[in-house]
């Protein structure tokens, strides 16, 4: 078989002969009953949940009232690649999403990466979801008196990593009471777990019980899913427009100064966990199919659901951080906690209930959007025939749909809710990339049929090389320091915590010696353990430097230098290179500027990921690749048209 093979491309033509074919006979159509307005809600379903309830407290914390201005950033971002999304969506109005849409702009190889990487991303972002799910709804449990075993509300790796920490914290002379909540329920978690050998069954049970919920509701029927997250969104607009409402009496302008306490790059600090809050808009174009009238229905719910999703998260910033001073909001339930701490209960509990709502809401957006991935790969062949089963009565993707449900379910009950966080993410700014790609490939194609929408034209030859010098200035003239540390590559100091849980029982005596030795004040204080010894002088950066190169371990577990450091960098060496070679591309085929500024910044938002993230996802890449070649490309309905 030729190498030109694994770019095969799908015909727009051929998509919709197939579409008309399907409605015509009534064979694999799903149902059409989706607007405007429930697309808007859908997008306001996924967009709004864990960052309005969780995340916004720690970005707020990094940047200060300045974090608005990232979620300027990221909804432009998000924007950007929406704009690239609706002009698909106009031109291939059916299910699949980037999947299909990258079929027609680059080839069936890049279409089954894409594919197998939006696979990944609801599959993961379920179990994000689900996992965060389940600690509201704990939390909940517990302020109403009733509480579950630690063991049966926690992941495996959380309980066993927390464990690990609490113990050497606790050799360095930090008591139990001392840790902190979460090491104290991880520890608690571990140790009181029923054992099997030496296996400890510590696992996640509601969030179990949420996803089969949701995925018996999504089997059901669409018409049914759409009540349902219509009914969840209104009830999370109102606590939104509540908690503003009432916030708004409570602000004091004092704690606004200052806007930005930590500069830009603490407010580019939080980009991760603020994007994450956004996803969930591309979810809508999974939809397409159950539009009455997609080409222009998913366009304007994409637009409309970035635009009130946007300025809620600026208004509840503005009014958290004028509630309270900014670095009291790095806590995970940042709403329920400024209230509480006005002491206004009704609030907190109000916000509490919602907080489930929302969390159920994103999580039936995302488990509607995986089995119609599935379904439409195995349109094509690529995966088994099994998955493009349409349910007869329900009109859903049901074998897909159960499935979906299983893949996310075991998952839940075991891993850590930060990796898959950032799992996610890089899955869906992966998407990102190759669609707004896709529209710049396919921008100066005339044979290719266009929708009813298309992204104004900006040329952005001139305009891009701008931009860039603009930000080369900004970087050594005003960010020097940071930027040379970058490119010197210079080590880092690890910080007390990870400094004080890599000690062996033999360092921490030796560490703790030391600590008592250099500050007399502490020889008489109560508080003796290694960890406050040694994190006290990190609110001095020049102080904590001296303190750390004089302890009496090796500098393996004080810094972090060469490879070791430099391989955290390679995503951000990666995108400047690749931003040399689009600034190239660009001045020489006149690109369009709103798809390639979605395409960098995309680009730029995974940079800013580890390098684990990346590791990880390769190897879900190597697993797909291996899929492919073994059974997707020979059963490949393309395949089908070349032998016949």
């Amino acid at each position: 078989m030729a190498f030109s093979s694994l770019f095969r491309k799908k015909t727009v033509q051929d998509i919709l002969k197939q579409v008309a074919k399907n409605e015509a006979d009534g064979h694999g159509a799903l149902g059409k009953h989706l607007t405007t307005k429930d697309l808007t809600a859908f997008g306001i379903a996924a967009i709004v949940g864990a960052g309005i309830f969780s995340t916004i407290g720690k970005a707020s914390a990094d940047g200060g009232p300045a974090v608005i201005f990232l979620f300027l950033f990221t909804a432009l971002a998000c924007s950007f690649a929406a704009f690239a999304y609706a002009e698909f969506a106009s031109m291939v109005p059916v299910s699949g999403s980037a999947y299909t849409y990258s079929y027609v702009a680059f080839g069936e190889i890049i279409a089954w990466i894409i594919g197998w990487a939006l696979i990944m991303e609801y599959a993961v972002g379920n179990i994000t979801v689900a996992i965060s799910w389940s600690d509201y709804f704990t939390g909940l449990l517990q302020s109403g008196g009733i509480h579950l075993p630690q063991w049966i509300q926690m992941d495996y790796l959380t309980a066993s990593n927390g464990f690990n920490d609490a113990e050497a914290l606790m050799r360095g002379g930090k008591s139990f009471e001392n840790l902190s909540t979460a090491l104290q329920q991880a520890h608690t978690a571990w140790t009181t777990a029923p054992t099997i050998g030496s296996f400890h069954f510590v696992t996640d049970l509601p969030a179990l019980f949420i996803i089969i919920l949701i995925t018996a509701l999504v089997y059901r029927g669409m018409k049914e899913s759409r009540n349902a997250s219509n009914l969840m969104v209104v009830v999370k607009l109102c606590v939104v427009l509540l908690v503003i409402a009432v916030g708004i009496f409570y602000v004091d302008t004092a704690n606004w100064d200052p806007f930005a306490p930590n500069g830009v790059s603490g407010v580019l600090k939080g980009v991760s966990a603020v994007f994450f809050a956004y996803i969930g808009f591309d979810a809508i174009s999974t939809t397409a199919e159950e539009c009455k009238n997609p080409q222009r229905d998913l366009p304007r719910g994409m637009m409309w659901a970035i635009i009130i999703c946007t300025l809620l998260y600026i208004a509840i910033a503005l009014v958290l951080t004028g509630m309270v001073k900014y670095y009291e909001l790095n806590v995970g339930d940042p709403l329920a906690f400024v209230f509480d701490k006005l002491d206004l209960k009704w609030m907190s509990g109000i916000i509490a209930v919602s907080a489930v709502v929302a969390m159920a809401s994103v999580l039936l957006v995302f488990q509607m959007g995986q089995p119609r991935i599935w379904m439409s790969m195995s349109r094509d062949g690529l995966l088994p025939k099994k998955f493009s089963t349409v349910h007869p009565r329900f009109k859903t993707p049901s074998f897909a749909t159960i499935v979906t449900g299983f893949v996310v379910a075991v998952p839940a009950l075991f891993l850590n809710l930060t990796m898959v966080t950032d799992l996610c993410s890089i899955g869906t700014l992966f998407a990102f990339v190759l669609v707004c790609a896709g529209v710049l490939v396919l921008q100066n194609k005339p044979e290719i049929p266009r929708g009813k929408f298309k992204t104004p034209y900006i040329n952005s030859k001139y305009i891009l090389p701008v931009l860039i010098i603009a930000g080369l200035y900004y970087a050594f003239a005003f960010n020097s320091k940071a930027t040379m540390a970058f490119i010197n590559n210079d080590a880092q100091t690890f910080d007390a915590t990870s400094i004080v849980t890599s000690l062996d029982k033999e360092d921490s005596e030796k560490v703790f010696s030391y600590l008592k030795s250099i500050d007399a004040t502490n020889k008489t204080s109560e508080t003796s353990d290694l960890e406050h010894l040694l994190s006290q002088y990190q609110d001095d950066e020049v102080k904590y430097a001296e303190v750390v190169k004089g302890l009496p371990i090796s500098d393996s577990l004080k810094y972090e230098t060469g490879f070791q450091l430099f391989k955290h960098k390679i995503p951000m060496w990666i995108f400047l290179f690749v931003l040399v070679g689009l600034t190239v591309w660009a001045f020489r085929k006149n690109l369009s500027l709103i798809p390639l500024l979605g395409l960098i910044c995309c680009l730029y938002m995974m940079a800013e990921l580890s390098v684990w993230n990346w590791i990880y996802f390769t190897v879900w890449l190597i697993i797909g690749l291996v899929i492919y070649f073994t059974y997707s490309r020979k059963n490949s309905k393309l395949n089908a048209q070349v032998i016949s």
